[in-house]
């Protein structure tokens, strides 16, 4: 909702005479925020690549030789195409209890998740991050990014301060990216095909809920979860939802 209100104020401060305004730039901003709406998967494919290269520079990258890389390539050895889609994955080494995913299937998991999940909870979240990708979730959430930063662009050419938040337009659609949250809907969907590929790999589904239950215990805690929970709220629920799944109800 912030960011729908943030995209209607930019094109606001073009329409009434009272700002001082770059109409170039507001135009722009208008451009950006309709082509945000027609952006082909390709493009979106394109920028969340972009995307994933300059994180991946930002971040600290697990090498090839972690204990870390070399458990996520265990966990993940049967996630490496999914039903067509080619996935990748990274461990950022940060404390952080943290992972995501974008629309081109590159999955970054955060050690500090990683520390707290066994195998099974962890092939869990690697299948939630998945069906987002599936669900087209992540394709919607891109273009939602992309409007997001226009907006940014618009209120930069009021001259007001919000316009300084991104240093470029990648890191704005990036920002928003990662922050923007996933519907109730799209996060119980997301957990129904983690589960799917638990059963179909036969790994003990009790793991899907184990971690929701792990999620909802350190999200009541604030024990640094911020971050997941911004984007994954709801975990008692959704594990509530796990355990009538696993039971067949």
């Amino acid at each position: 909702m912030k960011k729908l209100l943030l995209l209607c104020l930019s094109f606001s401060l073009f329409a009434f005479g009272g700002c001082v305004v770059n109409t170039n730039t507001a135009l722009d901003a208008a451009a950006d925020g309709y082509k945000a709406a027609t952006l082909s998967e390709a493009d979106v494919i394109s920028m969340s690549k972009q995307m994933r290269e300059a994180g991946d520079k930002e971040n600290k990258v697990a090498s090839k030789n972690s204990k870390y890389t070399k458990r996520l390539n265990k966990v993940a050895a049967n996630l490496k195409n999914v039903e067509g889609l080619q996935m990748n994955y990274k461990v950022y080494l940060t404390d952080e209890v943290n992972a995501n995913v974008t629309p081109d299937g590159s999955v970054r998991v955060y050690s500090g998740l990683m520390d707290k999940l066994n195998d099974d909870e962890l092939f869990f979240v690697l299948g939630h991050e998945i069906g987002h990708v599936k669900g087209g979730d992540t394709m919607d959430k891109m273009r939602l990014a992309y409007a997001a930063s226009a907006a940014r662009k618009g209120v930069a050419a009021s001259n007001s301060t919000a316009g300084a938040l991104a240093a470029s337009e990648l890191g704005a659609v990036a920002e928003a990216f990662l922050k923007a949250q996933f519907s109730q809907d799209q996060e119980y969907k997301a957990d129904a095909y983690g589960l799917e590929l638990m059963k179909k790999y036969k790994k003990n589904t009790k793991g899907a809920e184990t971690a929701l239950r792990k999620f909802a215990d350190m999200e009541s805690s604030s024990s640094g979860v911020d971050a997941w929970f911004s984007t994954h709220p709801g975990s008692a629920k959704r594990a509530d939802k796990m355990a009538e799944m696993r039971a067949g109800k």
